[in-house]
């Protein structure tokens, strides 16, 4: 009995957490969003034990920080730490492809190919509004960095960096045309790869870490996202239900 009830809460728990880190990722919880567990709680349908233990598994992963006298919110970068951070990217990601390159085999590089094929169906890719990875093996460069077999470079991008660079790399993909040419630079990178060419994954890579980063810092100077501003009440206004169709985006615009 006892066992059958944890295991329940356990399973329930790690839904709301889902559901956490997709409104986060795609920017329905902006950076800086204090959370309430009362809002929160009841837009989910279900208790604060729940609720709790996703918000705690978030705080692991450095998306959610606690404030004295603001609580729970959603973390925010400045601009400097964003260029640093995706600066500390290009590098490692550029390294993570050299070693994937000689190491994943044919059938991994078969499973990177049908990823991007299905990334290219994606119907906001299509429209040019976004290009969303769902987290692990569905994102193109988690599953590079898993094949370049090197422990600390997996521990490092896959852990540490990962979910956090996941919000910012999913904006930058919402500038203007950047969707469609971050998956055709992804396809360029694929070819090398399949061509066992490490240097010229590396400078791929990069490049692409690098167009990431300079798009990214336009959406920063048009105003996209305001990093500086820990505490926001999401007040009400932001419906992140699973079937919350009208869910808040910048301009009106529906999530990217």
């Amino acid at each position: 009995m006892l066992e059958g009830g944890a295991i329940a809460v356990r399973s329930l728990a790690d839904h709301v957490f889902d559901r956490l880190l997709e409104a986060i990722t795609l920017g329905e919880l902006e950076p800086g969003t204090r959370l309430s567990e009362t809002l929160l709680a009841r837009q989910l349908g279900v208790s604060r034990g729940p609720l709790r233990e996703a918000i705690r598994r978030l705080e692991g992963r450095k998306l959610v920080v606690r404030t004295p006298n603001v609580g729970p919110h959603i973390v925010s970068l400045t601009p400097d730490d964003l260029v640093e951070i995706f600066h500390i990217r290009e590098h490692l990601e550029g390294l993570a492809v050299r070693f994937a390159a000689e190491r994943m085999s044919e059938a991994e590089l078969d499973r990177l190919e049908q990823r991007l094929e299905t990334h290219a169906r994606d119907q906001d890719l299509v429209r040019g509004n976004g290009y969303f990875q769902r987290a692990g093996d569905q994102d193109f460069h988690y599953l590079i960095v898993q094949g370049s077999r090197s422990p600390r470079l997996i521990e490092l991008l896959c852990n540490d960096l990962y979910y956090l660079l996941r919000i910012y790399r999913f904006r930058s993909s919402g500038v203007t045309g950047r969707a469609k040419t971050a998956l055709d630079e992804h396809k360029a990178i694929l070819v090398a790869m399949r061509a066992r060419d490490p240097d010229s994954c590396e400078t791929l890579m990069r490049r692409h870490v690098a167009a990431a980063r300079e798009n990214l810092a336009v959406g920063l100077n048009a105003g996209d996202a305001e990093l500086e501003r820990p505490g926001k009440a999401s007040g009400g206004v932001v419906d992140i239900t699973p079937s919350g169709g009208a869910r808040r985006r910048r301009g009106g615009q529906k999530p990217r």
